[in-house]
């Protein structure tokens, strides 16, 4: 994107942002991105600001226009906005994240809202603190929303990456969760069965499905992406035996996965001992998520 600004009152930035328009014409929402960048770089972040300030003419230094002009360079390359702005969206939040750790996205809002609608209906008819972890939480994602919309849960998360764990501590901390450091699948061994709920995003996708889009393709990390094994299950098995280990009698497991392999997780749930298993569909009903709950004891014959 070439600038040649001859006005000394600099360049306006209606006109900077349509220029952006079309040098990011091979991103998914070119305009949207253009403007997201703006309003990072200049208005604290704030898109309606900056449609005002475009509305009404206002103008742009060089220096301006060639920092910004920067930022769209990184985002026609495909870099992640979340990352060149280093935060992403999520469930009423602002999560911090970058280079190393995995861009949450949208439809794993509807795990947090699944879990959210079991666990708030437990608070109403039960006592004591509920507890409730995450395993694989990456940039922390699902725990900082279940966090922030129950605030007097005891909240733990799980995750393994060097990388991802500056910003998932970020994130975490001033919300009082749990960090936890380590392996989702030996973690937390003292406090096995005693959990209320499991919830876990793991990496699921089968090795022959890269994705189709260079920003998670290039740029999110492989631990975060593939599951192991031909059929990407590998991990969310030892996830789901893991959740089964962690729960409390009647505790409640949610885990995402891949469109195609609801079949496979429903019969991975049963194997493991989980019952009441459903699937939950996204807005285009394809199958996201699965749950399931520990069976309690039965209760003894008179």
């Amino acid at each position: 994107m070439k600038v040649n600004v001859h006005d000394p009152r600099g360049e306006e930035l209606a006109q900077v942002l349509t220029r952006a328009t079309a040098a990011l014409a091979q991103v998914p929402s070119p305009r949207v991105d253009a403007e997201l960048l703006a309003a990072h770089l200049l208005y604290d972040g704030s898109r309606s600001r900056l449609q005002h300030a475009a509305l009404m003419g206002e103008r742009l230094t060089p220096a301006q226009v060639a920092e910004y002009e920067a930022l769209v360079a990184r985002r026609a390359y495909r870099e992640p906005l979340q990352h060149i702005t280093g935060s992403a969206p999520f469930y009423r939040l602002e999560l911090a994240v970058g280079p190393g750790v995995f861009v949450p996205r949208p439809e794993t809002e509807l795990l947090v809202e699944e879990a959210l609608k079991v666990l708030t209906a437990r608070t109403d008819s039960t006592t004591g603190q509920l507890r409730i972890v995450d395993l694989c939480t990456g940039s922390g994602a699902i725990a900082a929303a279940i966090k922030s919309e129950l605030p007097n849960a005891q909240v733990f998360a799980v995750e393994l990456s060097e990388d991802a764990i500056p910003y998932t501590r970020k994130n975490l901390e001033p919300l009082g969760v749990h960090l936890v450091q380590g392996d989702a699948l030996t973690a937390l061994p003292e406090l096995s069965g005693t959990f209320d709920a499991v919830l876990s995003n793991p990496p699921y996708i089968p090795p022959a499905n890269v994705p189709a889009d260079p920003e998670a393709a290039l740029h999110d990390p492989d631990m975060a992406l593939y599951g192991g094994g031909e059929d990407g299950m590998q991990m969310p098995s030892a996830i789901a035996a893991r959740a089964f280990e962690l729960l409390t009698p009647g505790g409640l497991f949610i885990m995402e996965h891949d469109d195609t392999q609801e079949e496979a997780v429903a019969e991975l749930l049963a194997r493991v001992g989980f019952e009441d298993c459903y699937p939950v569909r996204d807005l285009n009903n394809r199958p996201r998520h699965s749950v399931g709950y520990k069976p309690r004891p039965l209760e003894p014959l008179d």
